[in-house]
């Protein structure tokens, strides 16, 4: 099996730094919502390539909305307010 490249992985989906107020919760949901970028790039790449349809799309990007919010609510951020 060959060896991964370590850089692929950063090109197709390239994190930043977290840069506002720290907390372990914020750190989470600032991971959780560039994953959340990078599959919505994802599925409008598809849509628009069309490999996928438009419903297809609309109901995927509404799971991942949905994942994305209870991630929010199940980190307790609004408390941080």
């Amino acid at each position: 099996m060959p060896a991964q490249d370590p850089h692929n992985n950063e090109f197709l989906a390239p994190r930043s730094r977290y840069y506002g107020h720290f907390s372990p919760q914020n750190l989470a949901f600032n991971a959780n919502l560039q994953e959340f970028s990078c599959r919505v790039n994802t599925v409008c790449g598809l849509e628009t390539g069309g490999k996928i349809t438009p419903d297809d799309a609309y109901q995927k990007l509404k799971k991942l909305w949905y994942q994305l919010a209870d991630s929010y609510q199940s980190l307790d951020l609004d408390s941080n307010r």
